[in-house]
Parts: structure tokens; C-alpha cells; sequence
């Protein structure tokens, strides 16, 4: 299919970014609707929703008030709408959701409380509950509060990005109406439990909403509620002026930082509905439309949720989670010998979080010590906020290698903590680079170099997801470990053109965006088009809406080519229409673990192409970041990367379907149950599995691990 000229975008098969996000999210959502999930998970769900959503309006909704103002003709290329036509779909659909979250939120805090866990109200204490918070008050909370009437002598103060505040209507003796504010205090707890039953609490803003009325003196206050601004954090480095400034990018990031927080607010969340007059007030004061504010019933800031799963007994809070699970050693390597070494005899991969993180962490170790190791170079997006990778390079440093980091610090809302991760390493010895201007770096590369006389030799690790040792035990990730030569030069090439900003480096195996990756998806994409019917295209990934490849997998599926996509999150494309998506099946998996790795696969048999990236089929991946794709060789590890897909592909328990309409539904499950997340803890998939692109073969394989689980 010729793809189109942008005016003359065929938009019958794609479907809005925002609104295939928002689907998402409500998938995420209706986890906590799942009575198979411990109820402490699904409240976990709730809270996840609920900062999901923070997010979204922060970002993607900043960005599209942005573009409203600056750009209010521009069109999307999925959709054909302007920014405020985006803004006008995402306004009218999120009622609906915070409808479901009240509803949900309601039906697990009921159940938990037949658990004896209670979210307590003032009017629920004992005698001696209400005494022991009214001491508390006093002596903690009281000291630290800053109320504020708002008149012609008390400006209307700023109303931080995401910070709860008790909000009501004041009344003077003469009868004139003014607005109060009563900030809750950074530092304090989220929530207060009850001597003796940690089960039982209240939290921190109905303390402060019981004892607003005594705070503003001579003024009454009539009616009260919590409420909370979510304000544009989508930060725009721009390159000239750091250029103008002369100051270098750490610097400027540090003050733009600070500017984040005083950004346009995008949206007002009321935890009640309040009374007209209150409402005129406020509204005039914070800019925003009625669309914009929302009455939410239940908690406008959900991190509580993890304060309380760890005030709980520990044999409570295990009785209603997850079961433990532990990450396993991988069975092909040997605990007993080096890390380094068993990778030069063979390539391996680790899949996270069913595989531990510690082999990667142990020939990280061995390179920091080794007197042959020349240097260690790596790309950093995301640390841990303790983190054992950044601390290992240290030391690497301190023994004397050349260490070299290609530290990303415009990684959305971890920057505070890559700044400070860069001084504290450039401290150690480290050289910190911060790549190419107007293009982040979301590559995952680290390249180990040993010198063995004059002879240099390469240990290369490749990934889809963060050197973040939290997220490693919580997102579905792979880990490539190799020794090929060829993925070495590519890796010392890789880093020399970063060093240098040339983004149009030549690479013999690697392939390297911008340049490289979507121009090597298209080809490979017209290869199975050209087998026609014979063609097969697999992609794992997180979402997908790169507009000229979605056009190319029409093609493909017009040309009779299957394609299966496993998208967690966005997917722009609409799959099974008619003369043009129809041999296109698209499955979405919310479970335990996020799904976060990406593998890409193209053909089937002994002609089956495989790689394993960094980057989504998003514009902004292909587009506008520096990522690397890595083909995979071995034939034992495209076994088990194949094993990912086909097992993924036949989950009928957390998988969903795409629908035409851009809807989903669960699969439906005809066949005994099958859990992806489930099998990949109960088995490794490191074991060699007979014929693995054989249906009947793979088939045995989870028979025998539901056999096991009964």
C-alpha cells in the first residue's frame, strides 16, 4: 500500500495515542477487579492506576497544551484531530474511569476490612484511638501547618504540582466569602496506625480535614474537601539556548527542575463535590475548565498503599500478596566459576525478573578487579536510588580502568537522581558524557574491553531494560551476554560515535537508531512481504505508533503475512479489517510483572530472524532517541526467545485481544489455563524444548508444567 501523503492519511485503521493509552490503563485498573489477585495486589493496582494517570496528564496532556497554544493547526497523523481535538477525546473519557476506580476502590477496602485492615474515618476511633491522635496532632502536626486565608492582603498561593491540600470555604463575621488553604506537610507519614493493630489507620489528610476548623481564626469555615493540582511537567531542554547560556546540560537541568513545579495546571481533583460559590472562587484562580476538574471519592495520592503493605505484620501482608518469588540462578551457568569466562565459551541470555539479576552484577564485579580489563563503558537511563551497578563502576574506577558512562539525565522524573548519580561517579574517577543533544539516549549497551598482550577482546551486554536492580525484579526484561567479536567492534564504535555526537555511525551487526532501526524493520518487514502468505512477523513490545511502520504492517497483512504483535500498552494500529488488517492479531498481557522486554522476530524455521532491543515501535524510539536492536545467533537462545513468544502468545488468563474498534477483551479461554508469568516462574525456560516451532511440542512442554502445578 503506497503510504499516503500526510493531508491524505488513510485513518481507518489507526486509532488515537491517547486513547489506546487510556485503554491500557483501564486494564491495569480492572486487575484490581480480579478476585483471583490477594486483595492487598489489587488495592497495589489501584495505586498504580492512579500514578499512571498522574502521569499521563502530566505528561502526555501537558504536551498536547502545549502544542494547543504554540501549534493549534497541527495534525495527528493517527487520527487526522488538532491538539484540541486530542484534549476533547481525553476529557470526555476519564469521568468514566475515575467512575470505575471510586467503584473498585470501594468493593477492595470493603473486603480488606473484613480483613481487619480499616481506613479509618475520626468518627470510627475509640476513645483511646482518638486520644492517642489528638496527642499526635498536637505534638507532631500542628507545629509544621501553614494555613492561609486567601484575601486582598494573602495572595492566592501556588498550589504544588501533585500535593494535597484541605481546601474550603470561609465565611468573615461580616459575611464575605474567601477561600482557605491548609497544605499537608512534606515529611510527614502518609498515614497514622493505630497503637497495637497496624491494621487499623487513618491518613494524613482526614487528620488535617477534622482539625481544619479550628486553624483560621476569626473566619468559619462552612465546607471543606482535599484537593490537588496536577500541573505540565513535560520539560523542553532547548539546545540553542543551553548553547547561548554556555552552561553545560546538568546545570540546566538542575534549574529546569525547579521550574517543573510551577508549570500549567492540567487538572483539579476535588475529593468531594463543593458548592457553587466555592467553585467560582477556585476555578478563576487555578485556569482551569469544568472538563478539567473531577470529584474523586476515593484518595487523590494512592503511594500510601505501599507505606501500608510495610506497616503491616509481615504474615498479614504475605497472607493477602503475591507469593514470594525469588529469581533464579540461570541453570546454564556455573555459580562456582566467572561470569566472564563461561561467556566467552557461549553466548547467554537472562530474562528478568524469573532470572536473577546477580550474574549480570557478578561480571560486573569481575571486570571492576580483573588486571586484564582495560575499561567499561555503559549507557545509563534509570538507576536504582541504591544503586549497586553505579557503586560497582565506582569502584572500577577507583582500581584504575577507564570507566566511561553515557549518562541520559533527561529521563522523565528520574533526573534528580541521575545528577546526583554523575557527580557522585565523575567523584569516583568515572567519565560522564551526556550524549546527543535532542535525542535522548535509551540505548542498553555496556562494553567490557580486555587486552591479552596486543590483542584487544570484547564482552558485550546488551538489553531491553534499565541497569535498575528494583525494576529488574519487578518488569519482564532480557539480558544478552556475549563475546561475538563483531557486537565488540560494533560496541567500541557505538560509544566513539556517541563521544563524538555522530549519529550515522556504520555498524556490522548492531543496529542503531535513529538511523539504523526502523530503516532495518522496513526491510525486514518487505522480506516476509515478499513470501506473501508464507510470511511471519512477530513483535514484542510495549507500544507501537510509528506511522510508517504500522503502514508497512498493512502491507504485510494485504500481502497475506501473519503478524502478531504483543503490545502491552499503546497500540495505534486497529487489527481485523477487512482488505487491510485482517491477518493482524494484536495481544496485550497485564499481570504481575510489567512486560517490558522487546524481541523482535521475522520469518519461521531455520530462516527465522531474531533480535532483542531497547526500543518500542513509538516515533519517539525510532525517531528521536539512540537505541540498539542486537540480533541474536545462538541457536540455543533463539530456542528460548521463541519459547517467550509462543508461550505469551497462548496466555488465555492475562492476555487480552484487540479488538477492530481499538477495544479489548480477554481471551477466551477454550483450553486449560494458561498464565505466561506462571509458567516463565515455574519453569526455566534455559532447558531445551524439542521442535520449538512445532504447536504439539510446545504444547507438551505446558502440559507438563500444568501437570506439575497439580
Amino acid at each position: 500500500m503506497e503510504i499516503l501523503p500526510q493531508k491524505e492519511k488513510n485513518y481507518t485503521c489507526t486509532q488515537s495515542r491517547e486513547l489506546s493509552w487510556l485503554r491500557f490503563n483501564r486494564r491495569v485498573l480492572e486487575e484490581a477487579g480480579d478476585e483471583t489477585v490477594p486483595l492487598l495486589e489489587r488495592l497495589k493496582f489501584i495505586s498504580i492506576f492512579t500514578s499512571n494517570l498522574d502521569e499521563f496528564f502530566m505528561v502526555r496532556v501537558g504536551n498536547l497544551f502545549d502544542l494547543s497554544l504554540v501549534s493549534p493547526g497541527e495534525i495527528d497523523n493517527k487520527t487526522g484531530l488538532t491538539p484540541a481535538g486530542q484534549l476533547s477525546e481525553i476529557y470526555s473519557v476519564i469521568p468514566g474511569l475515575v467512575e470505575i476506580k471510586n467503584r473498585l476502590y470501594a468493593d477492595v477496602t470493603a473486603l480488606l476490612r473484613r480483613e481487619g485492615i480499616c481506613d479509618l474515618t475520626m468518627e470510627e476511633l475509640s476513645a483511646e484511638e482518638r486520644k492517642f491522635v489528638s496527642t499526635y496532632y498536637k505534638a507532631k502536626i500542628l507545629p509544621v501547618l501553614s494555613p492561609q486565608i486567601v484575601d486582598a492582603r494573602h495572595p492566592f498561593p501556588h498550589l504544588a504540582n501533585k500535593a494535597l491540600y484541605v481546601a474550603g470555604l470561609m465565611r468573615s463575621r461580616k459575611g464575605t466569602a474567601s477561600l482557605g488553604f491548609l497544605p499537608a506537610p512534606q515529611g510527614l507519614p502518609a498515614i497514622l496506625s493505630m497503637p497495637g493493630d497496624p491494621g487499623r489507620f487513618i491518613r494524613m489528610e482526614t487528620v488535617l480535614l477534622h482539625y481544619a476548623s479550628s486553624l483560621f481564626g476569626e473566619y468559619k469555615l462552612e465546607s471543606s474537601c482535599v484537593l490537588c493540582v496536577t500541573r505540565n511537567a513535560d520539560l523542553n531542554l532547548d539546545a540553542e539556548l543551553l548553547e547561548e547560556s554556555g552552561e553545560d546540560i546538568r546545570s540546566r537541568m538542575s534549574k529546569l527542575l525547579k521550574k517543573r513545579a510551577s508549570q500549567s495546571a492540567v487538572r483539579l481533583e476535588l475529593s468531594k463535590k463543593m458548592s457553587g460559590e466555592f467553585m467560582r472562587l477556585l476555578k478563576g484562580r487555578v485556569g482551569l475548565e469544568n472538563r478539567q476538574i473531577y470529584v474523586d471519592q476515593s484518595p487523590l495520592n494512592m503511594k500510601y498503599v505501599h507505606d501500608l503493605a510495610k506497616a503491616l505484620p509481615e504474615a498479614k501482608a504475605a497472607a493477602l500478596s503475591f507469593p514470594a518469588y525469588r529469581p533464579r540462578w540461570p541453570e546454564d551457568l556455573d555459580k562456582t566459576a566467572g561470569i566472564i569466562d563461561q561467556v566467552r565459551q557461549k553466548d547467554r541470555l537472562l530474562f528478568f525478573p524469573f532470572d536473577g539479576v546477580d550474574p549480570f552484577l557478578r561480571m560486573l564485579e569481575e571486570a571492576a578487579a580483573r588486571p586484564d580489563v582495560v575499561s567499561i563503558r555503559i549507557t545509563i537511563y534509570r538507576l536504582a536510588t541504591s544503586s549497586r551497578v553505579a557503586h560497582i563502576l565506582c569502584k572500577a574506577a577507583e582500581n584504575g580502568k577507564e570507566v566511561t558512562v553515557l549518562m541520559e539525565l533527561r529521563a522523565r522524573f528520574d533526573e534528580a537522581n541521575n545528577i546526583s548519580w554523575s557527580r557522585l561517579m565523575e567523584d569516583s574517577g568515572c567519565k560522564v558524557i551526556y550524549g546527543v543533544e535532542e535525542y535522548k539516549c535509551h540505548s542498553k549497551i555496556c562494553l567490557i574491553t580486555l587486552r591479552r598482550g596486543d590483542r584487544l577482546s570484547y564482552i558485550t551486554q546488551i538489553g531491553t531494560g534499565n541497569y535498575n536492580e528494583r525494576t529488574n525484579e519487578q518488569y519482564t526484561d532480557l539480558s544478552l551476554m556475549t563475546a561475538d567479536e563483531a557486537v565488540g567492534l560494533d560496541g567500541a564504535a557505538f560509544f566513539q560515535n556517541m563521544l563524538v555526537g555522530n549519529l550515522e555511525g556504520e555498524y556490522q551487526r548492531l543496529l542503531v537508531a535513529p538511523a539504523g532501526v526502523k530503516t532495518r524493520l522496513l526491510e525486514l518487514i518487505d522480506g516476509e512481504i515478499a513470501k506473501g502468505p508464507e510470511g511471519y512477523i512477530c513483535v514484542k513490545a510495549n507500544s507501537m505508533t510509528e506511522r510508517e511502520v504500522m503502514d508497512k504492517l498493512v502491507q504485510a497483512s494485504q500481502a497475506g503475512v501473519q503478524v502478531q504483535l504483543i503490545l502491552r500498552g499503546i497500540c495505534c494500529l486497529r487489527p481485523g479489517i477487512a482488505a487491510q488488517t485482517e491477518n493482524i492479531h494484536v495481544t496485550s498481557i497485564v499481570g504481575r510483572f510489567l512486560e517490558h522486554g522487546r524481541i523482535y522476530r521475522f520469518g519461521r524455521g531455520r530462516d527465522v530472524k531474531l533480535y532483542i532491543a531497547s526500543a518500542d515501535l513509538m516515533t519517539r524510539n525510532l525517531n528521536h532517541r539512540v537505541e540498539i536492536a542486537c540480533p541474536v545467533y545462538d541457536p540455543a537462545l533463539k530456542e528460548m526467545l521463541l519459547k517467550i513468544l509462543h508461550i505469551q502468545l497462548e496466555d488465555n488468563v492475562k492476555a487480552s485481544s484487540l479488538l477492530p474498534d481499538g477495544s479489548y477483551c480477554r481471551k477466551v479461554n477454550t483450553l486449560a489455563p494458561c498464565d505466561s508469568q506462571q509458567v516463565f516462574m515455574a519453569a526455566s525456560l534455559h532447558k531445551p524444548l524439542a521442535a520449538p516451532e512445532k504447536p504439539d511440542a510446545l504444547h507438551r512442554f505446558l502440559d507438563g508444567l500444568r501437570g506439575r502445578k497439580k
